[in-house]
């Protein structure tokens, strides 16, 4: 596969970042100091990410609108210029795609953010659909840098840093055009840490200087870039879903919570005969929050069972440093009942946190689970999401 960099990699090696391949197959930071204060001042005070790794479809054509309308679940024809909408995109059986932003510029004129994995399945995707359907289908990702400034302290620094504009009525999922000196770009209220926040879509020529300056207008008000492990981390305890881990094709919006944005009044849209069968039929599994008894993380794909359906023992340990103490190993029961989809502790909370499918006879608040992790039993209890600020006040700017 390719080896991909985004516009800003050369910045996130002088500032010391830990690089890692991720999603897309993209260079990402993992963190540049420490991920658990980067995941804490961006809660306290402002963090900057670069989300250059997501792609961005252009649809143009006065059967724009029609055409993406047909493809997400969620309703937008009744989208205004300066509105963004999130939705996800299903297959014929039901299965998401990806999850996606749509951002309206005018009546023939839209934008489709993608998630960084499937960024060339999801261009593909919609452009087969285009044919034929009046409308002209560019991949622009490559031109486009995405830096996303977050935290209760961003709309501070970004009404110093960014010219032109009026963020006391920049509602969230709205956005505006920013300038930057000469520099233009795309101002959004949106993001991914349930936190106050804005991402800024800037030419990928000009990404690094918008980043710097942004950087230094930022030193008074505590900014700290953050890697993907703190990105994991805060969006964990706000339970956003991420493809790869928690979003594929292997599920439908409704396993993942995610129903809340299908319109069914569509009368006409890719998966609408396929998801109103699921929702007839009823979920076998259910996306839900675990807080686990435990030091460290699950792993993605660590199996869960029925905490009355294991077969516990206590042996000692015969060798090594911790010869002679008692272990905890345990026999898996007849029938796994769910598996771990992402996992980390959440700085927030204080507290190690858990996203799974399970069976929905076991989904409710408060049921016991064990979770096989290298081999160990793990206790897990089945609670509410989000994890953290469960009212969404700070995402409004309100703490």
């Amino acid at each position: 596969m390719p080896d991909r960099r985004t516009p800003l990699y050369d910045t996130h090696v002088r500032l010391g970042a830990q690089m890692i391949k991720g999603g897309g197959d993209y260079w990402f930071p993992q963190s540049y100091t420490s991920a658990v204060d980067e995941h804490n001042n961006t809660r306290a005070n402002v963090g900057m990410q670069d989300l250059s790794t997501m792609g961005e479809v252009d649809v143009k054509g006065p059967g724009a609108e029609r055409l993406i309308n047909h493809l997400v679940v969620n309703e937008i024809r009744d989208l205004f210029p300066g509105q963004v909408r999130y939705t996800t995109m299903v297959d014929e059986d039901g299965g998401i795609v990806d999850d996606v932003t749509v951002y309206k510029f005018g009546e023939e004129h839209f934008m489709i953010v993608t998630s960084s994995g499937p960024r060339k399945d999801s261009f593909h995707w919609i452009a087969e659909h285009a044919v034929g359907a009046s409308a002209y289908v560019n991949d622009v990702s490559g031109a486009i840098a995405l830096i996303s400034v977050q935290g209760p302290r961003s709309q501070e620094l970004l009404r110093i840093a960014v010219a032109d504009v009026d963020f006391d009525n920049l509602k969230f999922f709205r956005f505006q055009r920013g300038r930057l000196d000469e520099s233009t770009f795309l101002v959004s209220r949106s993001g991914y840490t349930g936190e106050l926040g804005y991402e800024l879509y800037v030419p990928a020529e000009e990404a690094a200087w918008i980043w710097e300056t942004v950087q230094r207008f930022g030193s008074e008000f505590g900014l700290l870039p953050y890697g993907v492990r703190a990105m994991q981390s805060l969006r964990i305890e706000k339970a956003f879903p991420l493809y790869g881990p928690d979003i594929s094709r292997e599920v439908t919006p409704f396993h993942l919570g995610l129903d809340r944005w299908i319109r069914f009044d569509k009368r006409n849209f890719v998966g609408r005969d396929a998801l109103l069968e699921q929702q007839e039929r009823g979920l076998d599994q259910r996306w839900v929050g675990l807080i686990l008894d435990a030091d460290k993380p699950a792993a993605n794909g660590d199996a869960v069972y029925n905490v009355a359906d294991l077969k516990n023992f206590r042996a000692k340990q015969v060798t090594g440093a911790e010869a002679g103490q008692q272990e905890d190993a345990f026999a898996a029961g007849s029938r796994q009942i769910g598996r771990v989809t992402s996992s980390a502790r959440g700085h927030s909370v204080g507290k190690m946190l858990a996203l799974a499918l399970v069976d929905v006879s076991f989904s409710w608040p408060g049921a016991k689970l064990v979770i096989d992790t290298g081999g160990r039993p793990v206790l897990a209890t089945v609670t509410q999401t989000p994890f953290f600020d469960p009212q969404g006040l700070r995402m409004r700017g309100k703490r």
